[in-house]
C-alpha cells in the first residue's frame, strides 16, 4: 500500500487552490483527503491557512459542512467554535466565558500557501515546498488551473509525466509526432532551484492548437526544454522557445489514496499579459487530457521495484525517481 508508508506524511502535498478557500467576508471551510485522510482547511483569523482532521472533537461530526466568520470555524453540530492553529474558542453550550476542556482543541497539521496552492504536511517535515523562482520575477505571470481528480496512482502520474516517450503516441492529437518516437540518450544533471532531471530538445507539432501556446505559426516548433523531479510525486517542465518565450510548467500530483490522486499544473510565462490565461492554458488542458484519458485505464499502483516492470534507455528518470522514492518510503 502507497499511503501507508509514513515517510510520505513527511512532506508537502498540494490538495487546492487558495482561491477555493473563499475571499475576506466569504469565507469557506473545505474538505480535502490526503494519504487515505479527510481534512478540513480554513483561513484562520491572522489569514493564514489552517489544517486539521476533519472531525469536531466534540461528536465527530465533520467541520467542513460547516461556516466560517471571521476565521473561525464554526461546527453545524454543536457549534464549538475553532480558530487559529485549531484552537477551540467557544463552546455554546457552556456559555461566555467558559473555559473549554483541553481536548476540545483540533490537532492541527502543516499547512502553507505557495504558487496560488494549499499544501499540507501532516507530520513534521522533512524537506521544502518545491522550488519556483520564476513566481518572484515581475516579468512572469502565474496562471493556475484548478484542482482535477483523477482515478489513477500519483506514482502513475510522476512516472508519466517524466517520461517522453509517450509523446508520439499519448498526445497526436496535441503536440505529438512520428519525430518523438524515437528518444535521444538522456543525461540526468542537477538543475536549478533544486531540480533534477534532464534537459533536451525537439521538435514538437504546432498545427493542433499549439500557435495558441508557443505564439509561433507553422506545423511544428523548436522547444528547449528540461524536466525535472521533485520528492515525492511533483514534476516541472521547463520550455523555451527561440522567440525568447518561456512556458514552465509545476504538475502536481497528491495521492488521496493509493489509486485516487489530487491533479493540478500551474503555468509561469513571460508573454504578453493582456492575453487572457484561460486562451493560454486552454493547449496545456488537452494535453492533461490526453494523459488522464491514457493513466485513468492503467490499474494499481506502479511498483517501486524495478523488476517489476521491464525499462529501457528513455526510462532512465523515471528509473532514477523509483530509486529515489523507494529509498524515501524504507526510511
Amino acid at each position: 500500500m502507497l499511503i501507508e508508508h509514513e515517510a510520505l506524511r513527511h512532506h508537502w502535498h498540494p490538495v487546492a487552490e487558495s482561491t477555493d478557500l473563499g475571499v475576506p467576508g466569504d469565507e469557506t471551510p473545505i474538505g480535502v483527503k490526503l494519504l487515505g485522510e479527510e481534512y478540513v482547511v480554513w483561513r484562520g483569523p491572522d489569514g493564514q491557512v489552517v489544517a486539521a482532521p476533519d472531525r469536531c472533537t466534540h461528536r465527530e461530526s465533520p467541520l467542513s459542512i460547516g461556516t466560517v466568520a471571521d476565521g473561525c470555524l464554526t461546527c453545524p453540530y454543536h457549534g464549538w467554535t475553532f480558530g487559529a492553529e485549531g484552537t477551540c474558542v467557544l463552546v455554546p453550550s457552556s456559555g461566555q466565558g467558559k473555559p473549554v476542556p483541553p481536548k476540545a482543541h483540533l490537532p492541527a497539521i502543516n499547512a502553507q500557501e505557495a504558487y496560488g496552492l494549499v499544501w499540507l504536511c501532516p507530520a513534521e517535515p522533512h524537506g521544502d515546498i518545491p522550488m519556483i523562482s520564476y513566481d518572484s520575477n515581475p516579468e512572469y505571470r502565474r496562471i493556475n488551473t484548478g484542482v482535477d481528480v483523477w482515478q489513477t496512482s500519483a506514482t502513475r502520474m510522476a512516472d508519466n509525466f517524466l517520461d517522453i516517450a509517450h509523446f508520439g503516441w499519448v498526445h497526436r492529437d496535441t503536440f505529438g509526432n512520428d519525430d518523438l518516437f524515437e528518444v535521444p540518450k538522456i543525461d540526468l544533471d542537477e538543475l536549478d532551484d533544486g531540480w533534477y532531471g534532464y534537459a533536451y530538445e525537439v521538435e514538437v507539432g504546432n498545427d493542433k492548437g499549439g500557435a495558441q501556446s508557443s505564439g509561433q505559426e507553422g506545423d511544428t516548433v523548436h522547444r528547449r526544454m528540461s524536466t525535472g523531479m521533485h520528492l515525492p510525486f511533483t514534476v516541472r517542465s521547463t520550455i523555451h522557445y527561440e522567440t525568447g518565450l518561456d512556458h514552465i510548467i509545476l504538475l502536481c500530483s497528491t495521492p488521496i489514496d493509493d489509486t485516487t490522486s489530487y491533479f493540478t499544473f500551474v503555468v509561469w510565462r513571460n508573454d504578453d499579459f493582456s492575453v487572457p490565461a484561460e486562451e493560454i492554458i486552454t493547449f496545456d488542458r488537452r494535453i492533461g487530457a490526453e494523459d488522464k484519458f491514457m493513466l485513468e485505464r492503467v490499474p494499481g499502483v506502479l511498483p517501486l521495484d524495478q523488476q517489476a516492470t521491464a525499462s529501457v534507455q528513455a526510462d532512465k528518470a523515471s528509473v532514477e525517481w523509483r530509486r529515489r522514492l523507494a529509498a524515501l518510503v524504507a526510511t
